[in-house]
């Protein structure tokens, strides 16, 4: 097979199933983990893809977002990268704590790994996260209200106000995408006014990024990446975005890949 040939094989290979690994690369096209590199390295170059620390990801993702109605099923069907941060987060959390858990798979996997022992208060915007909250005795929940979106959360001015009357141990926060340069960014501007007020009630502010949503860009950002304490990502997130975060004063936390 031709080089040209394989960089065309690497980037369908991409499209279809949202990243590939030196690894994939060295077992279905027989060549060295070096060659592998560097093929990532010029695809990069040239604009076609964007590498992390163990493979690569298409730049499609930059303004691709969740499903237009997020479902159960969807929220489960992910990989085990999310689970690892989800874990991470939940053990960042103290007895009696207030927290705000997001809208999102992560944030599921959050509530289904909080300890039967762990008394604590969670604020959510979100009916499928307090679903599943109802079910824990050791957790009381404020549901923020407003009007709710077709996903079943709540981001409008009265979910804003709610939330300027209440103070945070911690919030963990997600997003389409995050950067060093262009901070937290989703696709629309609704959900700005939200975020930023989570962040000004919380003593501290988490982020929930898997190698997915690192070093992207989506359309509107929220605000500066050092508006974060800490960030929390996975074992396949770029070096060199991480090293970036780091610089500015975030605490990076990678989670190991489960054995």
């Amino acid at each position: 097979m031709y080089i040209e040939e394989r960089h065309q094989a690497i980037l369908d290979w991409l499209s279809e199933k949202g990243s590939i690994s030196n690894a994939d690369i060295q077992e279905n096209f027989g060549v060295s983990y070096d060659s592998a590199k560097r093929d990532l390295r010029i695809l990069e170059e040239k604009g076609l893809l964007k590498r992390t620390h163990g493979g690569a990801l298409p730049l499609r993702q930059i303004a691709t977002g969740r499903p237009a109605k997020m479902t159960m099923k969807d929220m489960t069907c992910v990989k085990e990268n999310y689970m690892e941060i989800a874990k991470e987060a939940v053990s960042m959390i103290k007895n009696h704590d207030v927290v705000y858990i997001p809208s999102a798979t992560v944030g599921l996997f959050m509530v289904q790994n909080i300890p039967d022992e762990l008394k604590i208060r969670v604020v959510t915007n979100s009916i499928v996260i307090a679903e599943e909250l109802r079910k824990k005795d050791n957790v009381s929940v404020i549901l923020l209200g407003g009007e709710m979106d077709d996903r079943g959360n709540c981001y409008d001015t009265i979910a804003v106000e709610t939330i300027k009357r209440l103070r945070f141990d911690k919030c963990f926060l997600t997003s389409a995408c995050i950067s060093a340069t262009f901070g937290l960014s989703i696709q629309k501007t609704q959900a700005i006014s939200f975020w930023n007020a989570l962040i000004d009630s919380s003593k501290m502010a988490v982020g929930l990024y898997p190698k997915e949503k690192i070093g992207f860009d989506s359309i509107v950002s929220i605000c500066p990446a050092n508006r974060l304490g800490t960030l929390i990502t996975d074992w396949d997130a770029s070096e060199e975005d991480l090293k970036m975060f780091d610089e500015q004063g975030i605490k990076v936390v990678v989670v190991d890949k489960p054995e």
